[in-house]
């Protein structure tokens, strides 16, 4: 999805956002909150549940986002452990249960909603601003309940111990990836932040360890320009991966937990068949990626550079791997099979972004009541048989608004341009109709797919295209081989 919100101004943005406020109609969007669930949660800001919670505001956690985020999940803060023992994670993630009532108005919304839903110009958040951007949001220097993890690493990063319980927290400071990048790169970060690069390198080789992948694929971004949109290739930064891996981190140690206790919802992903990885090494063969037989998929995967065309396009391929993740959910001490996530290759759960996302106020609970050696609360378990199937239609239309705002956008981008030529790269081709796929334009940021050629597309090579389709009322573009 967008991971920047688009501010767009003037006449020239006109039919831009008519097409998306019509978008939102069609998709049939959760609009305004029900007037029970916002006074459910004015009532819970001014009167949250707290009682249960420690005081740990002493700590000295720091927030690492975009810029202009406003719903804060997670604060952190990283020390090594005494006698040069290995490391600890401090991870608060903000504490949605404190204002929730289950089974109230407000949890029911939830439950219709299941994700906060991202649009260029606009978001339609899980819970009312007045909680997910104010009172639950873990913004600096505000008090704030949440789940404390503190997860205990060896020296090789190996999680050897962990502890979540509630406490008051208080961030000291709001970062955003950028800034955090070039300190740590310009070695004028503080220990504190300069751990998140020792800790999290050690994190991704335990990945490579364990078979586990994280794909680098070159986003399209939506960016503001000139008062008005554009769209952008961006490659992730080395900080945001390694930040990446302290959630990573967390969601396995939340999942061992639940499968210690027998009760829990795991993010789960099927092993790739055989085929689909067959598929890939033609792939790499076409693309002239050298992937020799005896080298595992997760470390020719690290080895690639997404500047590189070739391996941008090979990346693309990788995704096929990654289709068919889903929750399950388990009870009485039998695990799900599979109850592995391919991907990263180990039990793995959603923890960490409960502002945004249901089913992680749900593994929050689990976890704490198996810190605490107590069963479940009722409310958590009566929802666990259904919340796979929610959380499954949550991100299928998350999907479908994040797929349907890029299309958008490149078309609104590409109007008027309809029968011009473009240099573009092959980075996928139909399998029934090789004749068919995507195309990579460099140069606008545009991701399109292409037909009507009669020649087999060539995967990975450069290509001159035509635009044959674009403007809001197509809501997409088109091309074909020039």
């Amino acid at each position: 999805m967008p991971r920047r919100q688009l501010r767009m101004t003037g006449a020239a943005d006109c039919s831009l956002r008519a097409a998306l406020r019509d978008l939102r109609t069609e998709l049939d969007l959760p609009a305004a909150f029900p007037a029970e669930a916002m006074a459910e949660a004015e009532a819970a800001v001014r009167d949250p549940g707290l009682s249960a919670h420690e005081d740990a505001t002493g700590l000295p956690l720091l927030t690492i986002d975009p810029p202009a985020s406003t719903d804060l999940d997670q604060a952190m803060y990283l020390e090594r452990r005494p006698g040069g023992r290995g490391y600890r994670v401090h991870y608060a993630i903000a504490d949605v249960a404190a204002f929730v009532r289950p089974g109230g108005a407000l949890d029911a919304e939830a439950h219709r909603r299941v994700t906060t839903l991202y649009f260029p110009d606009d978001r339609i958040p899980l819970h009312p601003t007045v909680l997910s951007e104010g009172a639950a949001s873990l913004l600096p220097g505000e008090v704030r309940p949440a789940a404390l993890w503190r997860i205990d690493l060896d020296s090789d990063g190996q999680a050897t111990a962990t502890d979540v319980r509630r406490a008051l927290v208080r961030s000291r400071a709001k970062l955003d990836y950028a800034g955090v990048q070039r300190r740590i790169d310009a070695r004028t970060a503080e220990e504190p932040l300069a751990l998140l690069r020792e800790i999290g390198r050690l994190r991704e080789e335990q990945e490579l360890a364990r078979g586990g992948i994280s794909l680098d694929v070159p986003e399209q971004e939506i960016t503001g320009h000139d008062g008005s949109y554009g769209l952008a290739y961006r490659a992730p930064l080395p900080a945001e991966a390694w930040n990446a891996q302290i959630s990573l981190l967390t969601g396995i140690a939340a999942a061992h937990l639940m499968a210690q206790t027998g009760t829990g919802i795991l993010r789960t992903l099927p092993i790739a068949p055989d085929g689909a990885v067959a598929r890939l090494r033609r792939s790499a063969r076409a693309l002239r990626v050298d992937w020799p037989h005896h080298v595992p998929y997760a470390r020719i995967v690290r080895s690639l550079d997404p500047r590189r065309s070739n391996h941008a396009a090979f990346l693309q391929e990788c995704t096929t791997l990654l289709r068919g993740a889903g929750y399950t959910a388990f009870d009485h001490g039998e695990l799900p099979a599979p109850a592995v996530h391919a991907a990263v290759a180990d039990l793995y759960t959603h923890c960490t972004a409960p502002l945004r996302r249901l089913v992680d106020r749900y593994a929050a609970e689990l976890c704490l009541a198996a810190t605490a050696g107590k069963e479940p609360p009722e409310w958590v378990r009566e929802a666990l048989p259904a919340l796979p199937k929610e959380m499954a239609e949550g991100t299928r239309r998350a999907g479908t608004v994040e797929r349907a705002c890029v299309d958008l956008v490149e078309a609104a981008l590409l109007e008027g341009r309809v029968g011009e030529l473009f240099d573009a790269y092959v980075i996928d081709v139909g399998d029934r109709n090789p004749a068919t796929g995507t195309v990579h334009l460099r140069d606008p940021a545009v991701v399109g797919r292409i037909e009507g050629g009669t020649a087999p597309l060539p995967l990975g090579e450069r290509l001159r295209v035509r635009l044959t389709r674009a403007g809001p009322e197509a809501r997409t573009v088109l091309f074909a081989p020039a």
